[in-house]
């Protein structure tokens, strides 16, 4: 054999070795890909990084200002839920749903100063209430269909709404029983207050409990009562009993 040919000879052999070498021997990210859990890995990787940029996303945008809708809309339905736990409103129905839900107070500021200085007429009552009872005008007796409520001291007072409502009456020259206030309230009742002074509303005001109607007076049919008001409730149209309704003092 020449030289020429034990070179290419050479050659040939140091050839296939460095092909038999890259055979048997794979490179790194040829045997890393042919792991079985290299793929769900990228997999789940590439997830996490998604769901990490949908989460950034919601909170930046969760903080973001609000909008002039979002704003009415929210400023809309904090005055509903104000209104709704707040002072009463002008509207007569929500002055309904509130009177609705009162109980009677007693038509003064402070129930402790007057007493009743002459009871309601139970016809079920007590031979000593029917006597108490009894109003006197002239030659005629007639049961007493309110309670009449006045101070020891015989001082005037502040004659106040038992109920909410509105001013039905008010009668300023009823000489018999004095200036005459008419309440009617949501529902069935109605109260009256006789024997008042100068009357502080007039018919058709709409009046809270509590508010001042006139200041107690005197009338004719019960002078020697003196400064005093005589208070009436009907339910129904029919005369009821003022205490019962009234809470204890």
């Amino acid at each position: 054999m020449n030289e020429q040919d034990k070179n290419k000879s050479n050659h040939d052999e140091s050839l296939k070795k460095v092909q038999g070498d890259l055979g048997a021997k794979p490179s790194s990210w040829s045997r890393l890909l042919s792991k079985r859990w290299v793929f769900p890995a990228v997999y789940t990787a590439a997830a996490a990084i998604i769901l990490t940029m949908v989460w950034v996303y919601q909170d930046d945008a969760g903080q973001k200002p609000l909008t002039p809708d979002t704003a009415a809309v929210v400023s809309q339905d904090a005055g509903t839920n104000a209104g709704e736990t707040g002072a009463v409103s002008s509207n007569p129905d929500a002055l309904e749903v509130v009177a609705s839900a009162e109980s009677m107070a007693w038509p003064v500021d402070n129930p402790g100063d007057v007493e009743v200085v002459k009871p309601f007429y139970d016809e079920n009552g007590t031979e000593e209430n029917h006597v108490e009872a009894m109003v006197q005008y002239n030659d005629t007796f007639v049961p007493n269909v309110g309670v009449d409520i006045a101070r020891e001291d015989n001082k005037t007072f502040d004659v106040k709404a038992a109920l909410s409502g509105e001013v039905t009456r008010v009668e300023k020259d009823a000489t018999i029983f004095g200036t005459v206030i008419e309440v009617t309230h949501p529902g069935s009742l109605k109260t009256v207050y006789q024997s008042l002074g100068d009357a502080k509303v007039k018919q058709g005001d709409v009046v809270k409990q509590g508010d001042t109607l006139a200041t107690a007076g005197r009338n004719e049919i019960e002078k020697s009562l003196g400064n005093h008001v005589h208070f009436e409730v009907y339910e129904d149209g029919k005369v009821v009993n003022p205490t019962d309704l009234l809470p204890q003092r």
